[in-house]
């Protein structure tokens, strides 16, 4: 796989056609370490019993059977043999920015692919809502289409429009249903107030959540030097002004808000993954894969 994995870097990815080409790639790698699953479903229901096999996770052996009958039992419940996870995509204006070979768009359009991709390889039921002039909602389900038409939807999304992520995250979290994995990939270019209500309600629905913040290598570093015309993705006009004078202040306030998003999550345990788009995605989300789980 180590060989490989050049073919992973973001100006290749940029270059090969087919996103479920490029989501096999990056999953394929991830489970050819044998991880076990990042995800498991969630233990709302008891449904029935099953005769300990070696492996098992011992933490649901049934003790009471086994001090009855000297036999180990694994309790199973309904949720375990299928969840629901929810693929919230921001196609918004700002997230068409790049300054490299993918804008961040692109780059969370092949994280979003990856995650289908796995979520349907061990089936179980994806949902797709892309934000932006689109509107695409795609409930969850195992149908066998099901990858075809998230990649279709995905390849589709084009960046336009402001930000409404608070709002769509309320109609996730208002939605009623079982339990779910909601994966929010967005630049969260949102006020503030509003959307950290949105997250709250969401985790006020015990849904497990995973923020993966955008960036582009120039929103971090700020490179720019001469004078310059920055123009608003979401129709905030254009502002021509001198760089020297807006660095340190736009640095300040990129690094409160990231810095206040994460603390948010963590508060309301949530998992936090910022991705910068000039890094390898499979080796970033690998990572966050194998550590998650460790986690659970």
């Amino acid at each position: 796989m180590e060989g490989s994995r050049r073919y992973l870097e973001p100006e290749v990815l940029a270059s090969i056609s087919g996103l479920e080409y490029k989501a096999r790639l990056m999953v394929e790698g991830y489970l050819s370490g044998a991880h076990r699953s990042p995800w498991h479903g969630f233990s709302v229901e008891f449904a029935q019993h099953r005769e300990y096999v070696f492996g098992d996770d011992l933490r649901h052996l049934d003790w009471k059977i086994w001090g009855r009958t000297d036999r180990l039992y694994i309790k199973q419940y309904d949720a375990e043999t299928n969840f629901e996870c929810v693929l919230v995509l921001d196609a918004s204006g700002s997230m068409g920015f790049g300054s490299g070979p993918m804008t961040k768009l692109e780059y969370a359009k092949h994280c979003a692919a990856a995650l289908a991709y796995l979520v349907i390889r061990q089936r179980d039921a994806v949902g797709l809502h892309v934000l932006g002039s689109s509107g695409t909602v795609l409930q969850p389900s195992t149908s066998p289409s099901r990858l075809k038409e998230v990649l279709h939807y995905l390849e589709q999304a084009a960046p336009a429009g402001k930000t409404a992520l608070a709002e769509e995250l309320f109609s996730v979290a208002e939605r009623r249903g079982r339990r779910k994995v909601v994966v929010v990939l967005s630049d969260f270019v949102e006020e503030e107030d509003a959307l950290f209500r949105a997250l709250g309600l969401l985790g006020s629905g015990r849904h497990d959540v995973l923020l993966v913040h955008l960036l582009d290598p120039a929103e971090v570093a700020f490179p720019f030097r001469d004078f310059s015309a920055f123009e608003g993705l979401e129709g905030e006009g254009v502002l021509r002004v001198e760089p020297s004078m807006l660095r340190q202040v736009y640095l300040e306030e990129l690094n409160r808000h990231s810095l206040l998003l994460k603390n948010t999550a963590a508060e309301m345990n949530m998992d936090y993954l910022p991705l910068v788009t000039d890094r390898s995605l499979a080796e970033v989300l690998s990572a966050y894969l194998v550590s998650r789980s460790a986690r659970r």
